[in-house]
């Protein structure tokens, strides 16, 4: 299916692919070109558009329909993918992150299965949910089991952990807080709806932290949206007895963590990576029924972009900026 772009959401992401790899700690680098990714390559994952033709085989759509593009693309062939776990697969084809993606004027989606219907939602601010939206909803749900006397610590409250900020309450029982470094980024979070916030460089923040948690134990869970050393050793100082630690950010690094932590406090720690179809219809369903606030957007020309990624790059970007084609 050829789409039309109406609009592509700008993502942290792009700063790992625009740099070409990925920071393992110790000098240590995951190169794309390893995962199949070769030059020239168009960014940009973040995708709605209007269906402008049609492959042969190409069902359920038909031009002129206005989708959003799911991303998170398996080679359709292997085991996972045939079971419908795609992000499994060993060999993603994701638009923007492996294959070419929305910051352009026209892009190639493999399959109308990915075409997601936003009826009703703005173009600009649909796009936005099938990276930030579907990769906080995702997180959050690996947590919604979590009793509603329990506390969950969102770490980062930008583009993607803003999104969590205004989906928690969609889809955990329990309360919720946010650190953050950054002041404005935790105003956000409180006009949100997050019970409190607090600054994660803040040497007290633990301590405050778990001085308003049941037992003062320490938090059920945290989610971790920045994925850096000290936002993971936050993360794991802030949790309970039996917490659940959830990655998310591709910050990069690695931490030193003393490993008799994780059996005497019976800690889990797992990683999340973005959402699958079955994530995205259902939080397309939520945003629909009007469950989900709406993230702050900014809309700007594609010609742009190189500035904006670095705008996002050094911290200046508040929510969500959506870059559109000149037509």
């Amino acid at each position: 299916v050829l789409l039309k772009v109406t609009a592509c959401g700008v993502c942290h992401s792009d700063l790992h692919l625009l740099d070409g790899f990925f920071d393992l700690g110790g000098g240590r680098k995951l190169e794309l070109g390893k995962l199949g990714v070769k030059l020239p390559h168009t960014l940009g994952h973040e995708i709605v558009g209007e269906v402008v033709a049609l492959g042969p085989e190409a069902k359920g759509v038909k031009v002129g329909d206005k989708r959003l593009a799911h991303p998170w693309i398996g080679c359709g062939t292997c085991d996972f993918c045939r079971r419908g776990e795609e992000l499994q697969c060993g060999t993603l084809k994701s638009l923007g992150a492996r294959t070419d993606g929305g910051y352009a004027d026209h892009v190639l989606v493999p399959h109308p299965r990915y075409l997601i219907d936003y009826e009703g939602v703005p173009a600009e601010l649909a796009c936005t949910y099938t990276c930030s939206g579907v990769t906080a909803y995702s997180a959050l749900k690996k947590l919604a089991d979590l009793p509603e006397r329990d506390t969950v610590v969102i770490i980062g409250a930008g583009g993607v952990g803003l999104n969590a900020v205004m989906l928690a309450k969609a889809v955990l029982k329990c309360r919720f807080v946010v650190a953050d470094i950054d002041p404005l980024k935790r105003e956000a979070a409180l006009k949100a709806g997050a019970a409190a916030v607090f600054d994660n460089a803040d040497p007290e923040a633990v301590a405050k932290l778990k001085a308003m948690t049941a037992s003062g134990a320490g938090a059920g869970g945290a989610i971790d949206f920045v994925g850096a050393p000290a936002s993971t050793q936050f993360g794991v100082d802030c949790l309970r007895k039996g917490g659940t630690l959830v990655i998310v950010g591709l910050y990069g690094g690695a931490t030193p963590i003393p490993l008799p932590l994780f059996p005497q406090r019976i800690l889990t720690v797992r990683g999340s990576y973005v959402g699958d179809l079955q994530d995205i219809t259902e939080l397309m369903a939520l945003v629909k029924a009007g469950k989900v606030p709406p993230i702050p957007i900014k809309v700007r020309p594609l010609a742009e972009i190189n500035q904006i990624l670095g705008e996002l790059r050094a911290g200046k970007v508040l929510g969500r900026v959506v870059v559109k084609p000149a037509f």
